[in-house]
C-alpha cells in the first residue's frame, strides 16, 4: 500500500475520485452528419447528447455563428467510469502522462468509434472520432468552482498530477506512458 493510498483510506476527503466525462464528437457541420453523429453518441453512452453551436463564424470552413457543429455528453460518477472501462481497450489502457494537467484531469482522444467493443460499422453512418476529457478532484472541490460563494481551497487539499495517476492506475487498470 503505497503513502497517497493509505492517506486516502485514513481520510474520506483526500480520496479522489472521477467527477465527470466528458464526450466530444466534433463535426465541424450541421445538418445530416451532426444528426448521424449524435445518434453513435447516444448508442455509445446511454444518454442523450446535447448539440454545441460554433462560437463564431469561419467562411473559409462555411460555418456560420451559432450554428451547432458538434454533440456533447456528460457521464457523471458512475456512469462515467462505466464507459471509461468500456473505452479504455480501444487505446490498450495507455495513457501518457502528459495528458494530465496540473491539477490532475486528463484526456485522450479515439480515431474511431467503431474500435469500441459492441459497436458495429454501419456505411450510412460512417466513422467518426471523439475527444474524452475526464476530470478528477476531491470531494469539496467543488466550492472553489461554484457559481454562488466562490471559496478559496488549500493547497494541500488540491489534486496534484501524481495522485490523480496513482487513483487512475488503481481504479481503472490503466498504465501511465
Amino acid at each position: 500500500m503505497t503513502e497517497e493510498t493509505q492517506k486516502w483510506t485514513e481520510h474520506k476527503m483526500l480520496q479522489p475520485r472521477i467527477e465527470k466525462v466528458v464526450v466530444n464528437l466534433n463535426i465541424g457541420k450541421s445538418g445530416e452528419p451532426l444528426e448521424k453523429a449524435t445518434r453513435v453518441l447516444e448508442e455509445i453512452s446511454g444518454q442523450t447528447p446535447y448539440k454545441a453551436k460554433a462560437k463564431k463564424s469561419i467562411r473559409d470552413w462555411g460555418v456560420r455563428e451559432g450554428e451547432p457543429i458538434a454533440c456533447v455528453v456528460t457521464l457523471r460518477r458512475e456512469k462515467g467510469i462505466i464507459f471509461l472501462k468500456k473505452v479504455l481497450p480501444v487505446i490498450d489502457n495507455k495513457i501518457s502522462k502528459r495528458s494530465f494537467d496540473e491539477i490532475g484531469n486528463f484526456a485522450f482522444g479515439l480515431k474511431e468509434h467503431i474500435d469500441i467493443p459492441g459497436v458495429k460499422y454501419d456505411p450510412e453512418i460512417g466513422i467518426f472520432g471523439m475527444d474524452v476529457c475526464v476530470a478528477v478532484n476531491r470531494p469539496g472541490q467543488r466550492i472553489k468552482t461554484r457559481r454562488k460563494q466562490t471559496k478559496h481551497i488549500g493547497k494541500n487539499h488540491m489534486l496534484t498530477p501524481e495522485e490523480s495517476i496513482e487513483f487512475v492506475r488503481q481504479t481503472l487498470g490503466v498504465e501511465i506512458v
